[in-house]
């Protein structure tokens, strides 16, 4: 049965909307527990227009099960992630326009600058995966990089607008899972993903664990997070 890594970003939007104090992704996050979560994720952005330090200091401290940070490889980013020490660092492109992560992380282009960055997370004993568009050749690069996995972007299948382009989408997603697989890495998938969408892709037994958030909050809106998180956790399984 894949796990579930569930992201609590969108609460904290809500929050920040009003710069209030609710509701607060540390109370979600234990609800998502609850309802059977493996795992929480949380993106610092560095315009914090969303997640707060305090956010994550907190869930650092509290929750039970496993905290993913996804970050942009920036000298910032790696100092809180050394002090925070999440169980996992996932790398992710990060433009300060855009409403929410656009695509993967182009490990060729950077390969430089991150390989230096994971070498330090890898030394505090932090796993580390990349948040990739699904392509043999950034698997390829993403395995030079000695990280522990990549996590595949789902996006363009969740956007695709007939079957014909999901089809193809899911195969690119299928085949790069299998190559990385092969090559040792573990794979996760995100992005896109809800309560319509998921079950193609959890057919990919590969796939270890799936990184969603936006359909969950959403959803929780009128059934509450802990239903939310179970029914999820069902098509998944």
């Amino acid at each position: 049965m894949s796990r579930l890594s569930v992201n609590v970003d969108h609460v904290a939007t809500v929050r920040q909307a009003r710069r209030a104090k609710e509701p607060d992704p540390v109370t979600a996050a234990a609800l998502a527990e609850l309802g059977g979560a493996d795992g929480i994720t949380i993106h610092l952005r560095e315009d914090r227009r969303h997640i707060q330090d305090r956010d994550a200091i907190i869930l650092r401290k509290t929750i039970k099960t496993k905290l993913n940070l996804e970050m942009a490889a920036t000298q910032e980013m790696l100092k809180i992630a050394l002090e925070l020490k999440p169980d996992m660092v996932t790398f992710v492109p990060e433009k300060r326009q855009e409403l929410t992560t656009e695509g993967g992380l182009d490990v060729r282009t950077h390969k430089d600058s991150l390989k230096k960055i994971i070498a330090t997370l890898k030394e505090a004993g932090i796993r580390v995966n990349l948040f990739i568009d699904p392509e043999p050749e950034q698997v390829k690069a993403s395995h030079r990089m000695d990280v522990s996995g990549v996590e595949i972007h789902t996006g363009k299948y969740c956007d695709a607008n007939d079957g014909v382009m999901r089809d193809e989408e899911l195969k690119r997603i299928y085949n790069t899972t299998l190559l990385a697989s092969k090559l040792g890495m573990a794979v996760h998938a995100g992005h896109g993903l809800d309560y319509y969408n998921v079950k193609k892709v959890a057919e990919i037994k590969e796939i270890e664990e799936f990184a969603i958030g936006f359909s969950i909050i959403a959803k929780s809106v009128f059934v509450g997070i802990e239903r939310a998180v179970r029914e999820m956790k069902e098509l998944i399984g």
